[in-house]
């Protein structure tokens, strides 16, 4: 039903990193404020530094409500997939390409990377490491964050290696002066109905008017355990749940064959918001690995990065209806 993965430990001091195993420069905040989105090619790049251009292409997709989930500057199928959601929000030919049409309508003046002054409050509630077996997760007292980058880079929607990318030398300390990319305000709106398409990993928000509100990246299932089929409704909303691991009637994580209850956080097994539905077992929720959304399997429920779930969260009530497909309008053709 969830994902059994967890989050990997991250370091408050982060001199260097590394992205496929080679060093990655710096990024300095100047080049992705000045970038044109217009001069990312189509050809896909393999694993490499963070390019300015999508970096930018990134935060203007969130901004305007079709997430391409972990903002990292690399070019893949979620960037794909959420220029065809832009597509299909504005009712242009969905084909998933950063065609001139849609970078006009995506660009604006506001500052893509901004300077945030590290609180106090941020460095609070952090935990040393989260263990993989539930077992062990049981016995803490929450799943909080490993460290101030890993909660900034959640709270702006970036990936843990971007944020350092942008702060080289920073220690993360209450003080600090550090750089982020500002994705936006949460959406806003009251959705209907939820498309949950398993073919393309894709959920798409409808208002009752028909029109789409947002558009999320998403793991759907997998082959050993499917999402449900047909339509459903949503039952309630928990935010900050903890999770009830029963192996007899989900799955069987390592050797624990008890019933566990595994606190909550935002490295918890379902992150940071359930989204309860009809069918028994089943659910919305977050996940501890923002990075592998669409990448890797779920048992059978539906898995968006925190943030979307918790802005998708914020749209929706008991009742509306869940409609899990095979193709959709927002899918590049």
């Amino acid at each position: 039903m969830s994902s059994m993965k967890t989050a990997l430990p991250m370091s408050l001091l982060a001199l260097a990193f590394s992205v496929g195993g080679a060093a990655a420069r710096e990024l300095r905040p100047e080049e992705i404020n000045t970038a044109s989105i217009a001069s990312i090619g189509t050809e896909k790049s393999g694993p490499g530094d963070p390019d300015p251009a999508i970096v930018r292409l990134q935060v203007l997709l969130d901004r305007a409500g079709s997430s391409p989930g972990v903002i990292d500057g690399l070019s893949g199928e979620n960037v794909d997939k959420a220029v065809a959601g832009f597509e299909a929000m504005n009712n242009l030919p969905v084909d998933g390409r950063l065609d001139p049409e849609v970078a006009s309508r995506l660009e604006g003046n506001a500052p893509i990377v901004e300077s945030y002054v590290v609180s106090a409050e941020d460095a609070a509630g952090l935990v040393d490491k989260i263990p993989e077996d539930y077992g062990e997760k049981a016995k803490m007292q929450s799943l909080g964050y490993t460290s101030v980058a890993e909660k900034l880079s959640e709270r702006f929607h970036m990936g843990i290696d971007l944020v350092h990318a942008l702060n080289p030398a920073s220690q993360f300390a209450p003080g600090d002066t550090v750089w982020v990319v500002n994705p936006g305000l949460p959406k806003e709106g009251k959705v209907k109905r939820i498309e949950a398409d398993r073919k393309t990993g894709q959920v798409l928000a409808y208002a009752a008017d028909g029109s789409l509100l947002a558009v999320y990246p998403a793991t759907i299932g997998s082959e050993d355990n499917p999402a449900p089929s047909g339509k459903h409704k949503v039952k309630g909303v928990a935010r900050m749940p903890v999770y009830r691991y029963d192996p007899k009637r989900n799955f069987k994580q390592g050797k624990n064959n008890k019933v566990l209850t595994i606190p909550k956080g935002p490295n918890g097994p379902v992150g940071t918001v359930w989204i309860d539905l009809t069918e028994p077992t089943y659910g919305i929720h977050g996940t501890p690995e923002p990075k592998l959304i669409d990448k890797v399997g779920s048992h059978g429920c539906v898995r968006l990065t925190n943030w979307d779930v918790e802005e998708l969260a914020s749209m929706v009530k008991p009742g509306v209806m869940v409609d899990f497909v095979k193709g959709s309008s927002a899918a590049p053709k």
